[in-house]
């Protein structure tokens, strides 16, 4: 009879393996590092403008053809014609605003020194105040210690050194944007796939799948509605105008159309642009003032009554974080960040609405 050792009737529990570090930050660190993160990026942004700024608008100027290439693709149309005819019809749309606006635009520069003429005149009976301003001036001036006046140095380039410095810049990022439009048009659906290629379980693959379709139909919609309202302004105004007297309607219809794409800043510069046209065919107050005025009165139905009834409520922005959007983004990328501005806010706006409904692994 042999005698099992008592050891080897036990059985051993295996023991826990022990857990790696992990190296956790406190919430001060984090915040400071989130920090350092944002005033990475907007460096980034800022030093690679030239770069950034054209895929971006690319890929919102194509967030606006892209129905149409699809459906064009539908009816069997290879996708490499289809975008490429998206941005033939693009830069011709684009080559026909611009013939619109320089035979006309031309005439006006022709007339800003009767334009400045009359603002003189104008600010002449404004002399007393600004002679009182002046003397104020002087006087916190000697009161603070200080001697003289500013002194201004101008260092004078020629016009021609200049365009040589800035037309190769701007005519690489005209390529870039071009060609980035092309690819966008072109990859469009093959985006989704890749970034779903990338999702590991169902759930990833359906937040996914639902955010690119999302951001894709806000933006889109978004979009082609901001543009027919435009448009529909840009009508509004040139009609106004006509009826008006003023000359070179069309041209006024135009602009307001193209910088009512950026909120807020847009309509402002174009009710000074009314209020010098004014004063350039208006001889009395009232003659002068109906042309600014008659634009805020169809900018307010616009922005009051049409804009919300055509987009909807669920696309409305807070007012305050638009204007923020926008001051930020033209501070960065200048004219392509105010017209860029609004649609990165609503993609931003999106995606924070999607992961609130996403339900927590």
């Amino acid at each position: 009879m042999t005698v099992q050792p008592e050891s080897s009737s036990r059985t051993e529990t295996p023991q826990p393996l022990p857990l790696p570090h992990v190296f956790t930050l406190d919430p001060v660190a984090r915040t400071a590092l989130l920090i350092l993160c944002v005033i990475a990026v907007i460096a980034a942004l800022d030093i690679g403008q030239v770069f950034f700024a054209p895929v971006c608008l690319s890929v919102v100027v194509g967030m606006i053809f892209g129905p149409l290439s699809e459906r064009l693709a539908r009816f069997g149309v290879p996708s490499w014609l289809s975008a490429g005819a998206m941005v033939l019809l693009f830069v011709g749309f684009i080559l026909t605003a611009g013939a619109a606006f320089v035979v006309p635009l031309s005439d006006w520069l022709d007339r800003l020194p009767l334009i400045w003429s009359r603002l003189r005149a104008q600010l002449d009976s404004w002399q007393g105040f600004f002679i009182s301003l002046a003397s104020l001036q002087e006087d916190l001036r000697n009161a603070m210690g200080q001697k003289g006046g500013m002194e201004v140095s101008v260092e004078e380039n020629s016009a021609v050194e200049t365009v040589f410095y800035f037309a190769p810049a701007f005519m690489a990022q005209v390529v870039l944007f071009l060609a980035s439009l092309y690819f966008f048009l072109l990859t469009r659906p093959h985006l989704r796939l890749s970034a779903l290629r990338l999702a590991d379980d169902r759930e990833s693959r359906r937040c996914i799948l639902t955010a690119f379709q999302t951001i894709e139909s806000r933006l889109s919609t978004y979009l082609v509605s901001i543009s027919v309202i435009n448009l529909g302004l840009g009508a509004a105004v040139a009609l106004t105008m006509w009826l008006l007297g003023v000359p070179s309607p069309l041209l006024w219809g135009m602009l307001a159309g193209v910088l009512n794409y950026v909120v807020y800043l847009g309509p402002a510069i174009m009710v000074l642009v009314m209020s010098a046209i004014g004063l350039a065919t208006g001889h009395t107050a009232m003659e002068i003032l109906t042309p600014p005025l008659a634009y805020l009165a169809l900018n307010l139905i616009e922005a009051q009554f049409v804009t919300p009834t055509v987009i909807g409520r669920t696309m409305t922005l807070n007012p305050f974080m638009v204007f923020l959007a926008i001051a930020f983004w033209i501070w960065l990328w200048g004219p392509i960040g105010g017209f860029v501005a609004v649609p990165l806010l609503l993609v931003t706006y999106s995606i924070i609405e999607i992961w609130k409904r996403t339900p927590a692994v």
